[in-house]
């Protein structure tokens, strides 16, 4: 992620240390220090003054990223929706990591979960090659004119943010083609064109900004299937808002992000060699949520495992698991769905438990109670 910042060169990054995250700024301040890129750096004492000052550059035209984890992000909770509602298409690299308490630097995706509705843009991180096309692709996305909003690119703590794998990095003057010099709509210091930023906005005008933002987010699903083939063009690799892996025939689906969708394919595989018709629908496109492709997908398979990294406190299911079902319920499908809550603050999750979650969801009935449709996996009871 540090090396497609350097790639991108932005203007402006602004930036708080923070376990997993700490080494994305690490090496990337060792960037600046070289001369490696041309990035005023402004190192602040919070996450919620990095939001702020990237707020700040952002609306006065400066292409601008950040990067941060867990409770980092909870921090910048406020600036969230404000730099979403002010039209900022700031781009950060995020690490996913558990929020406290208790206090747990490991991965789950509680972080990015709790930021679900503040406006921005998410994508998912399957491994460290995904991690580092996802932020090329994001600028693209954050940018383009009829989307204008903040996007992240999230990759699982610990798992992938210190894990060793290949990664193949594409000729910097390709990247910075393919990104393309930055035209902001706005810019806050052109006197020119004087515009307002952070004025008072009471029932009046409240109202029609907050759904022009609505709007920008459902741009963005189409801005992200063509960025996504741009990108497969010039750099080989064809993205969208998932994968499918032996889904055409599958009877029972898992549905999962980030690292755990490798996990999957494995179990996925092993299960076919037994003679079981098991698919993958591994998730990279959390927002805007792909609710109409995800629900034609997901239309011929009759059970259905949804894997949520992160708890929704509400006593009916994850995250994933109710928008996925009520993307189902518009789609007028109804398909046996066990949502799965795992791994929370890092527990590790084997290949042989989700062949276990696949037979046991292609064993489940219609369910009775709650807590047949939401089981806690892993957890000593």
């Amino acid at each position: 992620m540090a090396e497609a910042m350097r790639q991108i060169n932005p203007d402006v990054c602004a930036a708080y240390p923070i376990t997993p995250a700490t080494e994305i700024m690490q090496i990337f301040a060792g960037f600046v220090n070289d001369g490696m890129v041309k990035t005023e750096l402004i190192t602040v004492e919070s996450e919620h003054s990095a939001m702020s000052a990237c707020m700040g550059s952002a609306a006065a035209g400066a292409r601008t990223m950040t990067a941060t984890s867990s409770q980092g992000l909870a921090l910048m909770y406020e600036m969230l929706y404000i730099a979403a509602g002010y039209r900022l298409p700031i781009v950060m690299a995020e690490v996913n990591r558990a929020l406290s308490g208790p206090i747990n630097i490991h991965c789950d995706h509680s972080d990015t979960m709790g930021a679900r509705d503040t406006g921005w843009i998410q994508l998912f991180s399957e491994n460290a090659q995904e991690a580092y096309d996802n932020l090329i692709q994001a600028v693209r996305i954050a940018e383009h004119p009829d989307v204008l909003l903040p996007a992240w690119t999230s990759t699982d703590g610990f798992i992938i943010s210190h894990g060793m794998e290949n990664v193949h990095i594409y000729p910097d003057a390709e990247v910075q083609k393919f990104i393309g010099e930055y035209k902001p709509a706005f810019n806050l210091l052109d006197n020119s064109k004087p515009i307002t930023v952070g004025a008072a906005d009471l029932p009046d005008f409240y109202f029609e900004h907050r759904r022009a933002a609505y709007e920008g987010m459902r741009n963005a699903k189409q801005a992200i299937v063509e960025i996504g083939r741009e990108f497969g063009k010039t750099f080989g690799q064809t993205y969208g808002f998932f994968e499918e892996y032996h889904l055409q025939d599958a009877e029972v689906a898992l549905v999962a992000m980030g690292s755990t969708a490798g996990t999957a394919r494995v179990a996925i595989d092993n299960l076919r060699a037994r003679g079981l018709k098991a698919g993958l629908l591994k998730l990279r496109v959390f927002r805007p949520f792909p609710a109409e492709e995800l629900a034609a997908a997901l239309k011929h398979v009759s059970h259905i495992a949804v894997l949520d990294r992160s708890d929704g406190f509400n006593a009916q299911s994850g995250p994933l698991g109710t928008e996925l079902k009520a993307a189902l319920f518009d789609a007028g499908t109804r398909p046996k769905t066990v949502n799965y809550i795992y791994g929370l603050g890092g527990r590790d999750i084997h290949f042989t438990e989700l062949e276990q979650i696949a037979e046991q969801t292609l064993k489940a009935g219609e369910p009775k109670d709650l807590n047949s449709r939401v089981i806690y996996w892993g957890v000593r009871e």
